[in-house]
């Protein structure tokens, strides 16, 4: 019983993961993994994430 209820979570937790990911590329960000998307808000700040997407 105890196998089947860490499968589930294990599932729930890749599954909500899944979505994430998902729900984000569909929001345009190109970068999943950045804090920041590679979207900067201010223009005059250049900050690297070390993705190499705000080259």
């Amino acid at each position: 019983m105890i196998d089947i209820v860490v499968i589930l979570v294990l599932l729930m937790i890749l599954g909500s993961a899944s979505f994430y990911v998902y729900r984000s590329k569909k929001a345009g960000v190109k970068c999943v993994g950045c804090p920041t998307g590679c979207s900067i808000a201010s223009a005059k700040v250049k900050v690297s994430c070390g993705c190499g997407c705000g080259k």
